[in-house]
């Protein structure tokens, strides 16, 4: 009765060294996992945060260029009032809305082609670069996890476990061929 008790206990202290660093190290293959899924997430926020964005940026500027625009297109309507005008009253009422169109486009020429005056144009593009720059930060931190992640599934005996329990290496976020070329931001819709 002692030897089949003794065979027993062996077998359950062998079985318990063999599962506790199993379990401790699909523990550790959940936390890392998670650790890259939550890396992913913040990517995630701040490319929706651009999204959200670059809506309000175009606005502004279409909004921007439309006011250029008006003031354009109020200088040729007075203008061609001016040379149009038949007496004195409609040259003074031409000559009036020429010179205010004129002076709202001296205003705009100051500050045209930066768009520097326009506030909101200028906060966005403040808030697109640091969003951009907070987009690089959580493609490396999430880089760096997988990075992590990944070493545990190759290595032994991580490697082991990894392929009982199905954890399967993560892909590194990489730029799509072409990346390395500016984009084209076009804002006068020719595509040129």
């Amino acid at each position: 009765m002692k030897k089949g008790l003794g065979a027993i206990i062996g077998a359950v202290v062998v079985l318990v060294l063999v599962l506790v660093p199993l379990l401790g190290s699909y523990n550790g293959f959940v936390n890392a996992e998670e650790d890259v899924e939550q890396k992913y997430s913040q990517i995630e926020t701040q490319l929706q945060r651009r999204a959200d964005l670059i809506p309000n940026l175009v606005s502004t500027v279409k909004g921007y260029t439309k006011h250029e625009e008006k003031v354009l297109g109020d200088i040729a309507d007075a203008r061609s009032r001016l040379i149009g005008a038949k007496n004195v009253q409609e040259q003074a009422d031409a000559d009036a809305t020429l010179s205010s169109a004129l002076s709202r486009l001296l205003v705009i020429s100051e500050n045209y082609p930066e768009l520097k005056a326009d506030k909101q144009f200028t906060q966005l593009m403040d808030e697109l670069a640091g969003t951009e720059n907070r987009i690089a930060v959580a493609r490396k931190d999430y880089n760096d996890q997988v990075t992590i992640y990944n070493k545990k599934v190759r290595q032994f005996p991580g490697r082991i476990v990894a392929s009982i329990f199905g954890f399967d290496k993560k892909e590194y976020f990489k730029a799509q061929a072409g990346a390395e070329e500016a984009p084209n931001v076009d804002f006068e819709g020719n595509g040129e």
